[in-house]
C-alpha cells in the first residue's frame, strides 16, 4: 500500500510525488480496502485545452489506486483515509499489482490522460508484463492475457536444486567413472573430475548473475545468452543446446537399457543372438528397448510438468539411496570387504582373466593346472585349454605349465597401500593390456578403444552436464533469479562432492586391474560400484536405472521448453508452428523432441553420443560465461544483478575453459559445433532478425562506434584514407488519395550502391515541407521508406528525415549538421531536377544552386546524376566505356569515381576514357604523353585522348585549367623542392601548381579580352540577360554547343558519361540560377547517362602508395 499526497509532510508509507506537482493525490489501497465513497469531480481545464468536467468515483473493492483532488476532497475525510490505509496489519501490506486495477481507479486516470494515446494503464499494463528488460511492443501488450498459460509455482529445491542433481548424477557416475579411475588414474582423474566442474561452476557464478540481473521467463539459458549477446548468438546457441538436451536424453535413455541388457538381466532380457556382448546384437537391443523407454518418458512428459514434478523425486530418491550405498560399501570394505576373486596371469605385466574363460567359477578353475576332474572324467582345465593351446605363448612354461596364476581380491578394502597402486595413469591403445603390450581378447580383458587424458576428458564431461536443468524450467519457477543461482550453484557443489569423494573411495578401496575392466568381464559381468555397494548390489542397479531414467525425464521436460522459447521469439520461421501450447504444455516441440531423440537412440552407442552433445553443452556453456564478462565490462546501467560473488575474470576464464574442453574432447566434433552455430548465425542475420533486446553485442558495437569516432580526427583525412560518404537527397512523392509515399527515382539506390566500392557510409535523406509539430506522424513512413530503398539495393546505409519550413532550408540543415564527430558526409548526391523548367516559380532551380554553394562552402564533392532513371540495375551488366571529359582539375574526383564504378560488376566490363580540351596552339602531343604516364603512376587504365578547341569555341577556363603535365616535373624542381616535399605537393591539387605557375610566367593569351568566356555566370551578365540577348551571352551559348557536340560525337555511345560541373553563379538569384539550369542542359543534351560532379580539392588522388 501507497499514500501519494502533495506537499512536504512525510507519510508513514512511501510517498511520492506524481503527475508533475499536480493538485491530484494518487492512494494506494488494499484489495480488501477502500475509500469512503466520494464524487471526485476532475477539472479538465488543468490537464487540456478541453474544457470538460467529469465526476467518478472510487467503489470497486478491488481497486489498487485512486486519483482525487485534493481541493474537492475535506481533510477530514482524507486523514480517515489515510488513517484507515495506515491501521492495516503487515501481513495485509501489498506491494502494487497493477494487474488488479479496478475499472473505476483507470477511469479516474483516463480522464487525466485523455490527451495522449498512451494512457496509464497501458503504461501500467507494460509494466507489469515487463520481463527481463523486455517492454512488449504493441502487438504483444494488445494480446488477451486470459489464455496465458499458468506457471507451475514451482521453489528452488522442486524446482532448480532436485532437477539439476537428478540430471547431472546420469549414466556415467555408475558404468563409467571407475573406468576411468583405472585407466588415468586417482590423481589425473582427480584433475579431469576438476577441470570439468570448475567449467560448470564458473558458468553457474556467471548464470547466475545473468538470472538475477532481472526477471528470466520461460527459456532459461537460451533467454540469458539472447538477451546478453543478441538475437544471433542466442538463436544459434540456443538451437544448440537444445539438440544437446535432446541428445543427452538418448544418451541417458540408451544408458539405463545398457544397465538392464547387460547387467540386470542379461539372459532374460535377449531378445535375438546367442551373445549380447557382441556390438552388432547389443545395439540392437538398445534401439529396442530404448524406444519402448522413450514412449513411456514421452507419455510421462506429455501428462505435464507437474506430473513429473511429482514422479521425479523417486527417481531421485533412489539415486540418493545408491550413493549411500557405495559410501556404505566404501566403509564396510575396510573391515569386511565383499567376496570378490579376480584370476591374474603373470607379474608384470598382469594379466585379468575373463571370468567366462572359467566357467564363471574363478576359484576353481583360477590354477596352473593342466588337467581338471569334472566328475568321472579328466578333461584339459579351462585356463590352461585357452593359454597353453595357442601357437605362441609367452605365458606357458616349456613343461606345459602357466607361470604365476593366483587370485586376487577385487575389492580388498579400503587399503592406503591400494590407493597408492591407483595413483597414476594405464593408457593403453586397442588391443593392449598395458602400454605397447598387446593383448589376447579371446582370454583376457584387453582395451577396447584407444585412451588419453584428452579422450577422458570428453568421456566424462557429460556427467557434470545438467546445470540448465532448472533454468530450462525458468517459466515454471516462483522466482527465477532467486531460484537459478542457489539451486544451480548448491546442485554443482553437491555432486562434485560426490564426484571426488567417489573418485578417492573407490581408488582405495578396488583393484586397478577391476578398474580397468570397464564391462566386468573379470567378474562375470557385473557392475564394479554394484560389487561394492552395501547392501546389495540391486541398490545400485536399480538406483542407476533409475538415475538415467530420471535423468531423460528431466531433459524431455526441459528440452521441448527451450525450442518453444526459440520459436516464440520468431528467429527462424520455420520454428514458428512450434511456438503453440496446449493446456500449457509445448506439444508440437515435445513431438519433434521425441523424433530427434529417437534418432540418437538409433545410434545406439554411449561413447560416440557423449562427444557430440559435450560440444553443445560446453558451446552454451562458453556463451553464458562470454556474455556475463562482456555485460561486466561494458557496465551497461542496466547491469544490476542482486547476485555479487561474480567477477568478469572469473566468467573469462569459463570462456577458455569451455573452449579448451571442446577441442581437448574432440577438435573435429568442437570445429562440427561451430559449424552448424556459424550457419544459424548467419541465416537469423540474412532473415534480418530485428529484435532490439538491449544485448551487450549492441553495446558492445555501441562502446567500438564512440572509441572509433574519438580516434577519428575532425581535420581531413589523408589523401590515402579519402573515400567517398556519401549523402543522398531523395525525392519522394505522396499520393494524398490513400496517404502513401514513393520513390521518384528508384534507381539512386542502385548507383549508391555501385560507389559502395569506397566502403564509405551512406545517408539517405528526405526534406519533409512543413512544421515538424505537425508532420512528426509522417517521417516514419518516409524513413521506412528509405530504408526498404537501401534494402532492396543491399546497402547498409542509414536513412535520415527532416521536417524543415521549406526544402532548400532542409538540405542546408542536412548538410551542415549531418554526421557525427569526423565522421561526416563529405560526398553529396543529389539529382539533376528534371522538371526545373515546369517548376520555376517554385524555385527549383534557385535550390538546387544554392545547395551546391552550401556544399562548396562546407568543402563537400557533388555528384549530380542525370537521367537517373537511365541507370542500369544491379544485375544489368554493362559492357563499353566509361568516358571522363576532365575539364577542370578539381583534385581526381572523376578518376576516384569512374575507378570505384568499375569496381563493381555492373561496370566490371567497362573501359575507362580520358578526354580533355586544350587550345590548338597546345602541345597536344607532350601533353597526351604525359597524361598517360600520369594515369599509369596513378593505377588507373584508361585510353587517353585530347581534344583541340579554338579560342572562339570554348570558354577561356579549359586553356587556364587544363593540366600542363609537361611542364610539372621542372615547375616542382624550380619550387625547389625535396623528396618529402615532392610527395607532399603531388597530394596538392594541381590548380595551386599551375596558380604557382602563373605567378612566375604568364602567356599574353590568358589577359581578359572579349573573346575569353568564363565558364561561370556573373549577377551582371545575367540581368543584362533578362532584358536583352547580347552578343556575348549568344558566344557563351555557343561554347556550351559546341562541347556539347565535342562529346556527343565521342561518347554517344559511351554506357556513362562523367564531366566536371560547372561553377553557380556567385551571387543568387531566380534569373541567374535559370540561366545556369539552361547552360548546362544546353552544355549536357543528348547524353544517355551522365555524372556531373564537382569537387572541393580535398578528394585528391595520389600516386604514391
Amino acid at each position: 500500500m501507497a499514500t501519494v499526497t502533495e506537499g512536504n509532510e512525510q507519510q508513514p508509507e512511501q510517498t511520492f510525488n506524481s503527475l508533475n506537482r499536480s493538485p491530484y493525490h494518487v492512494k494506494f489501497s488494499d484489495n480488501n480496502q477502500s475509500f469512503s465513497q466520494q464524487q471526485i469531480n476532475t477539472n479538465q481545464d488543468n490537464i487540456s485545452s478541453s474544457s470538460r468536467h467529469g465526476s467518478l468515483s472510487s467503489t470497486e473493492k478491488s481497486g489498487r489506486f485512486v486519483v482525487v483532488k485534493s481541493s474537492e476532497v475535506s481533510d477530514t475525510n482524507e486523514n480517515d483515509a489515510i488513517n484507515n490505509i495506515n491501521s492495516t496489519t503487515e501481513n495485509e501490506k501489498l506491494p502494487l499489482q497493477t494487474g488488479q486495477t479496478s475499472d473505476t481507479s483507470i477511469k479516474l486516470n483516463e480522464s487525466i490522460y485523455e490527451e495522449r494515446d498512451d494512457r496509464p494503464r497501458t503504461v501500467l499494463d507494460q509494466l507489469y508484463n515487463y520481463k527481463g528488460g523486455i517492454v512488449p511492443n504493441a502487438a504483444e501488450a494488445d494480446k488477451p492475457t486470459g489464455n496465458q498459460q499458468k506457471s507451475a509455482n514451482l521453489g528452488t529445491i522442486f524446482g532448480v536444486y532436485l532437477p539439476c542433481v537428478q540430471n547431472i548424477f546420469g549414466v556415467i557416475v555408475f558404468i563409467r567413472l571407475f573406468w576411468l579411475i583405472g585407466i588415468a588414474g586417482a590423481l589425473q582423474t582427480l584433475l579431469i573430475v576438476l577441470i570439468c566442474s570448475s567449467c560448470t561452476l564458473l558458468t553457474a557464478i556467471s548464470m547466475a548473475a545473468i538470472a538475477t540481473n532481472g526477471l528470466v521467463p520461460a527459456g532459461g539459458a537460451y533467454f540469458m545468452i539472447s538477451r546478453s549477446l543478441g538475437p544471433e548468438f542466442g538463436g544459434a546457441v540456443g538451437i544448440l543446446f537444445y539438440l544437446g538436451n535432446t541428445f543427452a536424453a538418448s544418451m541417458y535413455i540408451v544408458g539405463a537399457v545398457e544397465i538392464v541388457v547387460k547387467y540386470m538381466c542379461p539372459e532374460k532380457c535377449r531378445l535375438f543372438g546367442d551373445d549380447v556382448e557382441k556390438p552388432l546384437i547389443a545395439f540392437n537391443h538398445y534401439r529396442i528397448y530404448g524406444t519402448i523407454l522413450l514412449l513411456l518418458i514421452g507419455t510421462c512428459v506429455l501428462i505435464g510438468i507437474r506430473f513429473v514434478t511429482k514422479i521425479a523425486p523417486f527417481s531421485l530418491f533412489a539415486v540418493v539411496i545408491s550413493i549411500l550405498a557405495i559410501y556404505a560399501g566404501v566403509i564396510k570394505s575396510s573391515f569386511s570387504p565383499p567376496d570378490l576373486p579376480i584370476c591374474l596371469v603373470g607379474s608384470n605385466p598382469s594379466h585379468l582373466i575373463k571370468s567366462n574363460v572359467l566357467n564363471n567359477d574363478i576359484r576353481r578353475y583360477c590354477h596352473a593346472d593342466k588337467w581338471c576332474n569334472e566328475g568321472n572324467e579328466t578333461i584339459p582345465c579351462p585356463l590352461y585349454a585357452s593359454i597353453c593351446n595357442k601357437t605362441i605363448n609367452t605365458l606357458c612354461s616349456p613343461d606345459g605349465h602357466i607361470n604365476d596364476v593366483r587370485i586376487e581380491q577385487g575389492v580388498p578394502g579400503l587399503k592406503h597401500w591400494q590407493l597408492s597402486e591407483n595413483l597414476f595413469s594405464h593408457y593403453r591403445a586397442e588391443g593392449e593390456i598395458e602400454r605397447d603390450i598387446k593383448g589376447d581378447a579371446t582370454f583376457e580383458v584387453v582395451a577396447q578403444e584407444l585412451t588419453t587424458f584428452l579422450i577422458l576428458v570428453g568421456i566424462y564431461f557429460p556427467s557434470v552436464t545438467g546445470i540448465m536443468a532448472g533454468s530450462n524450467r525458468s517459466g515454471d519457477l516462483r522466482d527465477p533469479s532467486r531460484s537459478i543461482p542457489r539451486g544451480t550453484i548448491a546442485a554443482i557443489l553437491t555432486t562434485s562432492f560426490v564426484y571426488l569423494s567417489n573418485v578417492i573411495f573407490l581408488a582405495a578401496c578396488t583393484h586397478g586391474s577391476l578398474l580397468r575392466d570397464k564391462f566386468g568381464d573379470s567378474i562375470n559381468k557385473q557392475l564394479v560400484v554394484s560389487v561394492l555397494a552395501w547392501p546389495s548390489k540391486w541398490v545400485i542397479m536399480i538406483g542407476a536405472f533409475c538415475s538415467t531414467v530420471g535423468a531423460g525425464l528431466q531433459t524431455l521436460t526441459g528440452a521441448p521448453r527451450l525450442l518453444q522459447a526459440v520459436a516464440k521469439d520468431d528467429l527462424i520461421p520455420i520454428l514458428r508452428p512450434l511456438a503453440k501450447s496446449w493446456r500449457g504444455e509445448p506439444i508440437p516441440a515435445l513431438f519433434l523432441t521425441l523424433f530427434i531423440c529417437e534418432c540418437g537412440i538409433l545410434i545406439a552407442d554411449v561413447d560416440k553420443l557423449t562427444a557430440l552433445l559435450s560440444m553443445f553443452f560446453l558451446l552454451c556453456y562458453g556463451f553464458v560465461n562470454l556474455a556475463c564478462a562482456l555485460q561486466t565490462i561494458l557496465k551497461a546501467p542496466s547491469w544490476r544483478p542482486r547476485f555479487r560473488f561474480y567477477h568478469w575474470i572469473l566468467s573469462c576464464i569459463g570462456v577458455v575453459l569451455s573452449v579448451s574442453i571442446m577441442f581437448i574432447a574432440s577438435w573435429y566434433f568442437a570445429f562440427i559445433a561451430m559449424l552448424i552455430a556459424i550457419i544459424i548465425y548467419k541465416f537469423i542475420e540474412y532473415k534480418g532478425a530485428e529484435k532490439e533486446w538491449g544485448d551487450g553485442i549492441r553495446g558492445l558495437s555501441m562502446s567500438a562506434a564512440r572509441y572509433a569516432l574519438y580516434r577519428v580526427d575532425e581535420a581531413p583525412p589523408h589523401t590515402k584514407n579519402w573515400r567517398p560518404q556519401l549523402l543522398a537527397f531523395i525525392s519522394i512523392e505522396r499520393n494524398d488519395e490513400n496517404e502513401t509515399y514513393t520513390l521518384r527515382h528508384s534507381k539512386i539506390f542502385n548507383f549508391l550502391y555501385q560507389l559502395k566500392a569506397g566502403r564509405g557510409f551512406v545517408v539517405a535523406a528526405n526534406v519533409l515541407e512543413g512544421d515538424y509539430l505537425e508532420k512528426h506522424q509522417q517521417i516514419e513512413p518516409i524513413r521506412a521508406l528509405l530504408k526498404s530503398g537501401l534494402a532492396q539495393a543491399k546497402i547498409q546505409g542509414f536513412a535520415e528525415v527532416l521536417a524543415a519550413k521549406d526544402v532548400e532550408d532542409g538540405l542546408s540543415t542536412l548538410i551542415q549538421t549531418e554526421g557525427l564527430g569526423g565522421l561526416r558526409p563529405n560526398t553529396i548526391v543529389i539529382c539533376w531536377p528534371t522538371q526545373w523548367r515546369k517548376d520555376f516559380d517554385s524555385f527549383t532551380a534557385e535550390a538546387f544552386i544554392r545547395t551546391i554553394a552550401i556544399a562548396e562552402v562546407r568543402q563537400c564533392a557533388v555528384i549530380v546524376p542525370k537521367n537517373i532513371d537511365n541507370f542500369p540495375d544491379l544485375k544489368e551488366n554493362q559492357d563499353g566505356t566509361i568516358d571522363i571529359w576532365w575539364i577542370i582539375h578539381d583534385g581526381g574526383l572523376l578518376f576516384l569515381i569512374a575507378f570505384l564504378l568499375k569496381r563493381n560488376k555492373v561496370w566490371s566490363h567497362c573501359r575507362i576514357r580520358l578526354f580533355t580540351v586544350t587550345q590548338i596552339e597546345d602541345n597536344s602531343v607532350a601533353m597526351k604523353r604525359d597524361l598517360e604516364k600520369y594515369m599509369y603512376q596513378l593505377r588507373i587504365q584508361a585510353e587517353v585522348d585530347v581534344v583541340e578547341m579554338a579560342d572562339q569555341e570554348i570558354s577561356a577556363y579549359a586553356y587556364e585549367r587544363s593540366l600542363r603535365l609537361a611542364e610539372r616535373i621542372k615547375l616542382l624542381k624550380d619550387l625547389k623542392l625535396g623528396d618529402k616535399d615532392l610527395q607532399l605537393q603531388s597530394q596538392i591539387p594541381m590548380e595551386t601548381i599551375i596558380n604557382s605557375q602563373q605567378q612566375q610566367q604568364r602567356r599574353s593569351s590568358f589577359d581578359d579580352s572579349n573573346n575569353q568566356y568564363h565558364y561561370t555566370f556573373t549577377p551582371n551578365q545575367l540581368e543584362s540577360f533578362k532584358h536583352n540577348v547580347t552578343e556575348s551571352s549568344m558566344r557563351k551559348m555557343h561554347s556550351a554547343v559546341r562541347l556539347n557536340e565535342q562529346i556527343k560525337e565521342r561518347s554517344r555511345d559511351a554506357k556513362l558519361v562523367l564531366i566536371n560541373l560547372p561553377s553557380p553563379p556567385t551571387k543568387q538569384s531566380t534569373l541567374a540560377a535559370y540561366s545556369y539550369m539552361e547552360y548546362v542542359d544546353v552544355l549536357t543534351e543528348g547524353l544517355d547517362r551522365l555524372l556531373l560532379m564537382r569537387g572541393s580539392g580535398r578528394e585528391v588522388i595520389t600516386i604514391f602508395s
